[in-house]
């Protein structure tokens, strides 16, 4: 077996990753904006919708294109959950700090959070959750 193996599959599950997370990111974003721009809704509930809605998205995708996972679903589903809910948690504080605490405009806030919940959450999933 090739040593560089494991590097080159890494790679390719950051890859997927990234593409997952794209998909997941344009429902999260794109409730966000609609929320607080069309609807009056502060940022912080806003974009935990959207993170529910991408969180949805983003299991069903990273199961099968990621980490092509054999892990029965009643097993992945509530490591998903647990994992999902830390980020939901971070997503929340990070939110919550930038724009409330700091005061900061609500779409650089999320761009920062979602790099920090993304990292969470890849790490996260390839160890423990479709391992």
């Amino acid at each position: 077996m090739n040593a560089s193996f494991p590097f080159h599959r890494l790679v390719r599950q950051l890859v997927a990753f990234s593409g997952v997370g794209l998909a997941a990111a344009v429902a999260h974003y794109g409730l966000l904006i609609l929320l607080v721009e069309g609807g009056g809704v502060h940022p912080v509930p806003a974009t935990l919708a959207g993170y529910v809605a991408g969180g949805l998205i983003s299991y069903a995708l990273n199961r099968k294109h990621t980490y092509q996972s054999d892990r029965p679903h009643r097993e992945a589903t509530w490591r998903f959950a647990m994992v999902a809910f830390v980020g939901f948690l971070l997503t929340w504080f990070l939110m919550h700090a930038l724009t409330v605490w700091l005061e900061g405009p609500y779409l650089l806030a999320q761009v920062i959070t979602t790099g920090v919940v993304m990292l969470w959450s890849f790490i996260a999933h390839k160890t423990w959750t479709f391992a």
